[in-house]
């Protein structure tokens, strides 16, 4: 006897809970309409049976394919390497998973796969899309928009025409920013600088902000642009010791850009936090807590950012197939940032 074969069918259910095929499928599909009672007796056949819904099918009842495309706009090189991007996927995967969704990861190596991006959302294979880590200058949103896929987005969308609604989660980064250049404000530091992160992305330019609110005119050479990676923290930490030596804190974009600076800075002979200050950005423990210091940085919870940003879409999703949902919300979600004080400053 074949597996196919020997599968039990939605009729077998049907039976051994003593319903109608019609009230089986509509409790296997998700349907309202059925009393409690009904629905109790059809998922015990369901448990004891063994029975696993055939996904053409039900799709073609249900118009969902339980699956959802996470959309990351970097090259694999950098999402492997970046432990940000798996707290993210991890709070995505938990949520999905709780819901019987799959998730479905995308990356973008150029401009072809942006293409290939779009089309494979045009195609009706998933049910919606999650995508972050967005550049200012990345065609995604107008491919997606005209794929006509329910979105949400991690970080605030760059364009500001309001022509577009846009659902999406982000952290406080200009408070954050605030709070960490305050602190070494606080500590007496008088030379205060900015390693940037990668300024075609929002959370960079909000947490440049952030800093310029507190410092005000400071001196321009004080700020030096990176790109979210110890190598650029490295590479920028050397320029800004040969631009401003006299420099005794540094507000680094991410904790990544603040571990090279670290490293910078330790092969300079300066002490941290006695000579330089430092303060990253994110609070992954993985990093944080290892760097020489351990790293003081402002914490924003990226597996929640996650789990919020797939709570959203599926919540959309379900309003879309008419279901009770509690509210629309609102189509921005900014989630608080606090300091963590460890040896670094």
């Amino acid at each position: 006897m074949t597996e196919t074969a020997s599968r039990p069918t939605l009729e077998a259910v049907a039976a051994r809970a003593g319903v109608s095929r019609a009230t089986a499928s509509r409790v296997v599909n998700g349907g309202d309409g059925v009393r409690e009672p009904l629905v109790e007796r059809v998922r015990r056949a369901v448990e004891e049976l063994g029975y696993v819904p055939n996904q053409a099918a039900r799709s073609l009842v249900t118009r969902r394919h339980d699956a959802v495309a996470v959309v990351i706009a970097e090259p694999e090189t950098r999402v492997f390497a970046d432990p940000f991007f798996a707290l993210q996927l991890r709070g995505i995967s938990k949520e999905l998973t709780a819901h019987d969704s799959q998730l479905v990861l995308l990356l973008t190596e150029g401009r072809d796969d942006h293409a290939r991006v779009g089309r494979y959302l045009a195609g009706g294979h998933v049910d919606g899309a999650l995508v972050f880590s967005l550049h200012l200058d990345d065609p995604l949103p107008e491919l997606i928009h005209g794929a006509g896929v329910p979105t949400v987005f991690g970080g605030r969308p760059g364009w500001g025409d309001g022509a577009r609604r846009a659902v999406y989660v982000d952290s406080d980064n200009r408070g954050g920013a605030r709070e960490a250049v305050r602190h070494l404000v606080g500590l007496g530091r008088t030379r205060v600088a900015h390693i940037t992160g990668a300024l075609d992305q929002t959370s960079a330019v909000d947490r440049l902000d952030g800093f310029r609110d507190v410092m005000g005119d400071a001196d321009p050479g004080l700020v030096v642009e990176g790109d979210f990676t110890p190598a650029g923290g490295e590479r920028a930490m050397r320029e800004l010791l040969e631009r401003c030596p006299d420099v005794d804190a540094v507000f680094a974009a991410n904790d990544l850009t603040a571990s090279g600076a670290l490293r910078v800075l330790r092969e300079r002979g300066r002490r941290v936090p006695d000579d330089v200050a430092v303060i990253g950005f994110d609070d992954m423990l993985p990093v944080a807590e290892q760097t020489d210091p351990p790293l003081t940085t402002v914490r924003q919870d990226i597996e929640e950012m996650g789990r919020l940003m797939a709570r959203l879409l599926l919540r959309d999703l379900d309003r879309r197939a008419g279901k009770q949902v509690a509210d629309d919300g609102p189509t921005g979600v900014v989630l608080p940032t606090t300091l963590v004080r460890r040896v670094s400053a």
